[in-house]
């Protein structure tokens, strides 16, 4: 096996000719033309590949490289043959573990963008020890999930410590505002999400409980978001935020790979704030009532919002720290474009590439635990992602 140093590339795109995918490609192609990273783009079909590399763009000389999840020898060639692989390629508990077992083994640094809980606990489970070993650094949700949530807690609670000495032990995840849309294969994600929990009811338990990602650590109960309620700190009605779900979990093992700098006591949630009065109670309790995704008539693998629509999209979240003297602390996390794919094919490039230098440890884990303020930094330079405390 050929030493990381020595392979022919840095990172390698793999799902380029999927919709996300090529969003990447194409960032990589524009944002690093003529510096940066020497990259190639992968997936199943070399006349595919090489079309989508001039739909974007992208110059004639990037490499081409032919690889199948099914053909677990094109996966492990794949590894070996670059120091990061940025995978798009999903729903990931039908098609990521072979490529990810490929990067663990060859100590290749590997990040995605998966929002799937229980198949990343049984990633965990599986591959933790081996990671640790190999030096392979696993980044899952490396996209709108989970990093703003997961970044924007880490930032707070640094912040939290130069203000008042010690981390929130409370803190709000709220959702000020997001325009975006989901693409096919979010949609692919959740249903094929709902056809394993069918199958092995055991992998409820992951799903429900906000620790399900932290392996012997069970903390405490953690605040109620899945209904509409009033916040009096902050003087609006919240309603359910679809991916706290996942986000939630993320931040918590953050807090576990990192040795508990926020508390072993920590409590996290993610809501949407809708406004105050009459009008914000009944938009909560309609968003509570009103499926965010799926439906026959929504958009299928590969489709996903328009140019316009990416261009178009912003997210903007806060995090409020909370201690019981009654100290607070606001910080927030804004970002240009669509959340799900404009934005979010900027964070998993820019994951990839801070990988690059990252010294962290092997292990399955998070952007935060492995990268940190580092990768703050990449996507406040390159993402348009701004990441600031709010006086």
């Amino acid at each position: 096996m050929t030493a990381k140093a020595d392979r022919p590339y840095d990172i390698v795109v793999y799902g380029a000719t999927g919709y996300t995918g090529r969003l990447v490609a194409e960032y990589l192609a524009h944002h690093y033309q003529g510096k940066g990273p020497k990259w190639a783009m992968a997936g199943r079909s070399a006349d595919k590949l090489a079309e989508v590399r001039d739909l974007i763009g992208a110059p004639a000389d990037v490499p081409l490289l032919v690889a199948n999840s099914d053909d677990p020898a094109s996966m492990q060639a794949l590894a070996e043959s670059t120091r990061v692989v940025v995978t798009t390629v999903g729903p990931y508990q039908l098609y990521g573990e072979p490529l990810l077992a490929a990067c663990v083994a060859a100590g290749t640094d590997y990040a995605d963008l998966c929002g799937e809980p229980a198949w990343m606990r049984q990633m965990i489970d599986k591959y933790h020890a081996a990671a640790q070993g190999s030096g392979a650094r696993i980044a899952f949700s490396s996209g709108f999930d989970s990093i703003p949530f997961d970044l924007g807690v880490l930032m707070l609670q640094q912040e939290a410590v130069k203000r008042h000495g010690s981390a929130a032990p409370r803190v709000k995840g709220r959702v000020r505002a997001m325009q975006g849309g989901f693409s096919g294969g979010t949609a692919a994600s959740l249903k094929a999400t709902m056809a394993a929990l069918g199958q092995d009811h055991s992998l409820v338990a992951y799903m429900v409980s906000p620790f399900g990602l932290t392996p012997g650590f069970e903390g405490p109960p953690q605040p109620n978001g899945d209904a509409p309620n009033y916040d009096e700190a902050l003087g609006s009605w919240c309603a359910p935020f679809i991916m706290a779900t996942i986000n939630t979990k993320n931040v918590h093992r953050t807090n576990q790979l990192l040795g508990h700098p926020y508390g072993a006591d920590f409590q996290y949630d993610e809501m949407v704030l809708t406004g105050p009065g009459d009008q914000g109670e009944a938009i909560a309790k309609h968003m509570a009532s009103t499926p965010m995704m799926g439906g026959e008539n929504g958009p299928k693998p590969g489709e996903g919002p328009t140019p316009e629509e990416r261009q178009n999209g912003h997210y903007d979240v806060l995090f409020l720290g909370e201690w019981p003297d009654g100290r607070t602390i606001r910080y927030g996390v804004k970002g240009r474009y669509d959340p799900g794919y404009g934005s979010t094919s900027r964070m998993i490039a820019e994951t990839g590439i801070a990988l690059l230098s990252c010294q962290a440890a092997g292990a399955v884990a998070t952007p935060g635990a492995l990268l940190g303020e580092a990768l703050v930094e990449r996507l406040r330079k390159h993402a348009e992602i701004s990441f600031a405390v709010e006086d």
